[in-house]
């Protein structure tokens, strides 16, 4: 029931043809695949952030822990 038969999707292309003509088929595909690695890319580059992200925290913290050091070490001790 779930799957797509020869005969389903002979009908579907024939729908695409009857709606979108031969000359308009090509484009469709074009413009489809454009999508899809926008998309795609879309992904990669969210992917790409979240691994770098941890990283650049990592070093924001690590930085502000030197500053903290430094700045006690700079104030005199009031003994």
């Amino acid at each position: 029931m779930g799957s797509l038969s020869l005969t389903h999707l002979l009908l579907i292309a024939l729908v695409f043809l009857v709606f979108f003509g031969p000359s308009k088929l090509p484009q469709l595909g074009s413009s489809l695949g454009q999508a899809i690695r926008g998309f795609k890319k879309g992904l990669n580059e969210i992917d790409a952030d979240e691994k770098v992200a941890p990283q650049q925290v990592s070093h924001q913290q690590n930085h502000g822990q030197q500053m903290n050091q430094t700045q006690t070490n700079k104030e005199p001790h009031n003994s």
